[in-house]
């Protein structure tokens, strides 16, 4: 898709009314430091529009990027950071929950995880959450260009065993440093928005990296 327009349309914070989008929403969420803000830049093209921070866990409002008029990325409060109190993670979570039960748009959940590492109990956590709201959450491996091209397969199925993700589940490895995967997101986005059925056959690159 050719990104015309982007624009920073809705931020909600604890208290906040969510917005009665009619467009539809693609959501993406992950641990602090996964590499969330590097990804929704890199899907909208642009270099520093999510905010990106060596701070992790500062993200803590629910953004609403409007992309084109055509479709919605929204993006959800990180989890799992250590200095943040347990009242602000029960916030934070509270917050997570009423959009999963309350957006009527919401087409798809993306949950990020990082290749180099097994799932966090935090990222089991986020993916059986997400799972009992009624979403079958797209998993995306973060940092691919950190790892070896042979370590690829290994770490995929180590993620999938690790979330315990249904066969056809999808899986797509992510960099941000090359864009490798952005293509592959945006294709299955664009199915979702325009309401085809999400194929199975989608998982089947989720080796094919370089």
């Amino acid at each position: 898709m050719i990104i015309r327009n982007v624009e920073l349309e809705t931020v909600c914070g604890v208290t906040s009314r969510l917005p009665e989008n009619t467009l539809p929403e693609f959501a993406f969420a992950g641990k602090s430091n996964v590499g969330k803000s590097s990804l929704i830049n890199a899907l909208m093209n642009r270099k520093a529009l999510a905010r990106t921070s060596a701070q992790p866990g500062k993200t803590q409002t629910i953004n609403f990027y409007n992309i084109n008029k055509e479709l919605y990325y929204v993006d959800l409060p990180g989890y799992g950071y250590a200095k943040v109190s347990q009242t602000e993670k029960e916030k934070w979570g509270k917050m997570i929950e009423n959009y999963l039960h309350k957006s009527k748009m919401l087409k798809c959940v993306f949950l990020l995880v990082d290749i180099r590492h097994e799932p966090s109990a935090n990222d089991r956590t986020m993916y059986e959450w997400v799972v009992y709201n009624g979403f079958r959450p797209v998993i995306i491996a973060t940092k691919l260009d950190k790892i070896n091209r042979s370590q690829i397969q290994k770490q995929v199925k180590l993620i999938r065993n690790g979330l315990g993700m249904e066969k056809d589940d999808v899986i797509i490895p992510f960099s941000a440093a090359s864009k490798q995967g952005r293509e592959e997101i945006w294709a299955l986005i664009g199915k979702m928005a325009a309401g085809e059925e999400k194929e199975q056959e989608e998982g089947s690159g989720e080796t094919e990296q370089a």
